[in-house]
């Protein structure tokens, strides 16, 4: 049992001198979608910007293997389907946004164990499932509001 603690507790120091999973750079933030509303932008930040923004906050466990090869290659993974903060670019995924919020699909289960403030009530994410329709859809594509007199401007 004490020669193979030994032998995970080598490959954990080994494993660190890999170099992937420590490139936790932020490009520069570009122009942004243009929100429908400052809550649609203030939820899409605590839920969704530290994977699909050039804004990361990159977590103590991010520096350490093989952490850092998984939060890395989700990184690169969210920037690349959907980056909010290089919508100059063209966006694979924007229109997908809405309903994989809406589904419960983002933010992830994994990522919420770590990230406890990304959850969102129900409330919360039916307003930011709206709100990027709203957002992602130009203002020429609008949905109705989620409830209330839809005639009424927000």
């Amino acid at each position: 049992m004490k020669r193979l603690a030994i032998k995970v507790l080598a490959a954990l120091v080994l494993i660190q001198f890999i170099p992937y999973g420590r490139n936790h750079t932020n490009p520069p933030a570009g122009q942004e979608p243009r929100w429908d509303r400052p809550e649609t932008q203030a939820l899409a930040r605590r839920a969704c910007f530290d994977c699909h923004s050039n804004e990361t906050r990159w977590p103590w466990y991010s520096h350490v293997a093989p952490a850092s090869w998984l939060v890395q290659n989700d990184v690169d993974g969210a920037r690349a389907l959907l980056n909010f903060t290089e919508w100059q670019r063209p966006q694979r995924r924007a229109g997908d946004a809405p309903k994989v919020v809406a589904e419960r699909d983002m933010p992830p289960w994994d990522y919420l164990l770590m990230h406890p403030r990304a959850r969102l009530s129900d409330a919360e994410r039916q307003v930011l499932s709206h709100g990027l329709a709203a957002s992602l859809a130009g203002p020429d594509k609008q949905p109705a509001p989620p409830s209330g007199d839809p005639g009424k401007p927000r």
